[in-house]
């Protein structure tokens, strides 16, 4: 394709989300943490739905989704499995994190785990480990974005000159506004998505399976090639046991992101409004899905998988829905990516330098801000233009290594015998284990390497937390009154009787 149509239109995305991003500001100062990190708690329903949906569906729709359901088939739902999952954790744990920001002063997650156990280091471990998991997502976002630059530009546009790019853009409005650019970009990209997801599929199925009806393209699929309809796969690589264990190692992730995008609501209400809507948006992943199927009989040779929908989007379909797709992937990578960096670059400021460096509020929501430079510079950028060859995987791996912080959470919410020592050691092994089962042994007995981390890390977390000193009852009381005010009331009630008897 040699029309400038499609890279004038994706290159026209770009401007109006710069021009969105700064206007967000809106004559505020960002150099505080409750503003530039948290947007001043002020967002209501319909921006926080929008914002948690469109970070969360990122990529994955336009690449990694038609690419797993081209080379594994129906596995590519597990996503759609975890996604509905993490709809009931934001309303059963959103409304309790908003209230803990709220009430506690906490603007990261780090800072929430540094609280409850009275531990400024296991704050500092926690946001460190989590920080692996979203600069993989961030790169993983980054080398989408970057590729649809050199797509849409006719290849024109070398990968390294989008990511730099792309990554330019973002830290020009994310530097001026903060959470609130996020807020704004991601309410106009999530719309964008499912605009640009239907078209996409509606139209490919009108085009490849003879009718608007989705149904059709699967019983095609079941005629020529049934084995993409069921696991393990037509590639026999997609075991139910790495199925299995990719959902729950991804739904035990909580993730820093949508903790600081929980503590930006303007009320505990509008989280539960917010992830009450939620799953009503994940629909924008099953017609790129069907975009996939098509692409096993319409493009059979495909060198890369991740880049079927762009490919069938090239050969057969109108410039102007090119030009759409290329826009809709762009706003997909761009969503997911800023809310990533924004958390890594709070969370370092905030968790690690703040109580490292003995700085103020004030210094540590200036150093925020004054980081997002180098980590873009020095860490995303050299890995995403090396360009690591699976996406999907990438998100994988990084989840495996954040679901090991599972055991602070766990102390939080449920278990006030929890102690620092407990969730420092479950963290270190379960990260050990996670580590060696994905660089040496990669993912024994078809398991994921992050859930082989969890089964070390909580027997080991349980353990020490029994023979050590727990945190302070002033503290568990504190976090308890919010996390379970229930137990909290029957156990005050338990005493007064036992006094009453004696």
């Amino acid at each position: 394709m040699t029309s400038s149509v499609p890279i004038v239109m994706t290159l026209a995305y770009l401007g109006v989300a710069i021009f969105l991003g700064l206007r967000a500001r809106a004559g505020r100062s960002m150099n505080s943490l409750e503003e530039w990190g948290v947007a001043g708690r002020s967002m209501g329903p319909v921006t926080l739905y929008l914002l948690i949906a469109a970070g969360s569906v990122s990529a994955y729709t336009f690449m990694g989704a038609p690419g797993w359901a081209y080379t594994k088939g129906v596995a590519v739902f597990y996503v759609v499995i975890y996604l509905s999952y993490l709809a009931l954790v934001a309303w059963y744990f959103g409304p309790k994190v908003w209230a803990f920001g709220r009430r506690f002063g906490h603007v990261t997650q780090g800072a929430a785990i540094a609280d409850r156990y009275e531990s400024p280091l296991l704050g500092a471990l926690a946001a460190g480990v989590m920080s692996i998991a979203s600069l993989a997502y961030a790169v993983l976002q980054t080398i989408g974005a970057a590729y649809i630059l050199h797509v849409m530009s006719a290849g024109r546009l070398p990968i390294w000159v989008g990511v730099l790019v792309v990554l330019s853009c973002i830290a020009l409005y994310l530097y001026a506004s903060g959470q609130r650019a996020i807020g704004i970009t991601n309410a106009f990209q999530g719309v964008l998505m499912l605009a640009v997801a239907w078209a996409i599929g509606l139209w490919a199925s009108q085009r490849f399976g003879g009718g608007l009806w989705f149904g059709d393209v699967f019983t095609t699929l079941r005629e020529r090639d049934p084995a993409f309809l069921t696991l393990p796969g037509a590639q026999g690589d997609m075991s139910f046991a790495f199925w299995t264990t990719s959902i729950i190692v991804s739904m035990l992730s909580f993730m820093p992101p949508v903790w600081t995008q929980w503590m930006s609501a303007s009320s505990a209400h509008t989280i539960r409004r917010s992830a009450t809507w939620l799953p009503s948006y994940y629909v924008v992943i099953l017609p790129m899905v069907v975009v996939g199927f098509i692409g096993i009989y319409s493009l059979p040779e495909l060198a890369r998988a991740d880049t079927v929908a762009l490919e069938l989007a090239m050969q057969q379909m109108p410039v102007w829905l090119v030009g759409l797709l290329g826009a809709g992937t762009l706003a997909a990578s761009m969503s997911s990516c800023e809310p990533f960096l924004h958390s890594v670059a709070l969370s370092y400021a905030k968790d690690i330098a703040q109580p490292a460096f003995k700085l103020s509020d004030a210094a540590a929501g200036k150093l925020a801000r004054r980081l997002l430079l180098p980590i873009m510079a020095l860490i995303v950028a050299p890995v995403a233009i090396a360009e690591p060859s699976n996406l999907v995987m990438i998100l994988l791996v990084g989840l495996g290594f954040a679901t090991q912080v599972l055991p602070a959470f766990i102390g939080m919410f449920f278990w006030t015998r929890a102690s620092k020592l407990g969730v420092l050691s479950g963290i270190v092994m379960g990260f050990t284990v996670t580590l060696l089962f994905t660089l040496v042994w990669r993912n024994p007995l078809g398991i994921h390497a992050g859930f082989w981390g969890l089964l070390v890390n909580l027997p080991v977390f349980v353990a020490i937390s029994c023979l050590t000193r727990p945190a302070s009852t002033a503290v568990i009381e504190r976090f308890f009154a919010i996390a379970a005010p229930a137990r909290r009331r029957l156990s005050a009630a338990g005493s007064e009787d036992l006094v009453s008897r004696g």
